[in-house]
């Protein structure tokens, strides 16, 4: 199969057609205008406007991606049309749009293909997985798993959306805190929970009956999220949708799941262009590497920064308990 994909050299070449089915990418030595309808724009140029993207050598950076999209053409062309289709709709059915599109590739060969060879990991469930505590009109949330970088499983995803219907439904809460305990934030999806589900179609239903994306879409002026850590998958297409996020010195931010055969699916076709921009999230999906809070600051994936590592939620165990 061709690659689908299709670079043009803006400072030597006119661009030219090409289809849906394309991932398209324009390099130039400095930003310039253009009214094409490019997925990602890379330039040498430092600390470039939106959308576009800094690299050291970004023809270097197009032939990465084009690795990418040729070993991964599925997950590939769908995140970008995703994205694409995604500026005509709303917030919720974006979201829907989403999940249909990450249903459809796990039941795909390359995501089949990337679970054979996955190193089978232990379900390690825990108790409480999202401590809740109440004080006045402001509500705390820590996602606690520690010991495995509070990755997200479907115990807190629903334990987060209980506590998040309270934050939706209850006027008096006028201030959510948002907190991963441990040394990330959260480090994405349970890779131990990855294939479980042997059908899409229930999988897609379930994905957006209970939905911490469209909870927080709902809520998001309310919400501060405090990130630390490696802040992977879903560690930052969640945080994402808060109406402001703080990051620690050092945290970083990665987008893993083309390589996988997916697509970010847990809202962050959504809450990603919302701040950053549609090319500059195809650039972190499609290209894999984590980014630096920095980067993330320049770019308004966060809003701003904390000295040192960032601090456990003010929550005691005596305080806490499940939502509802």
């Amino acid at each position: 199969m061709e690659s689908p994909f299709s670079c043009v050299d803006l400072d030597r070449a006119l661009p030219s057609p090409a289809g849906t089915d394309h991932v398209r990418v324009a390099v130039a030595a400095r930003p310039r205008d253009t009214t094409e309808d490019f997925d990602i724009l890379l330039t040498a140029a430092p600390d470039p406007p939106r959308p576009w993207v800094s690299c050291a050598d970004p023809y270097a950076t197009a032939r990465l991606l084009h690795t990418t999209v040729t070993r991964h053409p599925a997950a590939s062309v769908s995140l970008v049309q995703v994205l694409r289709m995604g500026r005509a709709l709303s917030g919720s059915d974006r979201l829907v749009l989403e999940s249909l599109a990450y249903s459809t590739l796990q039941a795909g060969r390359d995501f089949r293909t990337w679970l054979t060879s996955a190193r089978p990991r232990a379900s390690r469930p825990a108790a409480e997985p999202v401590r809740v505590h109440r004080d006045g009109a402001r509500m705390t949330l820590t996602l606690d798993r520690p010991e495995v970088r509070n990755a997200f499983d479907a115990a807190t995803r629903d334990a987060l959306c209980e506590a998040l219907e309270v934050a939706v439904l209850d006027a008096t809460v006028t201030h959510v805190d948002l907190f991963g305990n441990g040394p990330a934030f959260c480090s994405g999806g349970d890779l131990s929970e990855f294939g479980t589900s042997r059908d899409p179609a229930e999988a897609h239903l379930v994905r957006v009956h209970r939905s911490p994306a469209a909870l927080l879409q709902r809520c998001a002026p309310k919400v501060t999220a405090h990130v630390h850590g490696p802040c992977v998958g879903a560690g930052i297409e969640l945080a994402a949708f808060a109406g402001s996020i703080t990051a620690a010195a050092g945290t970083t931010f990665r987008l893993p799941e083309i390589r996988m055969g997916l697509i970010p699916g847990a809202g962050g076709t959504v809450s990603l262009p919302a701040r950053i921009g549609r090319e500059r999230a195809a650039y972190l999906a499609l290209s894999g590497a984590a980014t630096d809070v920095e980067t993330a600051l320049r770019w308004g994936l966060v809003d701003a920064l904390t000295p040192g590592p960032a601090a456990e939620s003010p929550a005691t165990p005596s305080q806490t308990g499940t939502a509802g």
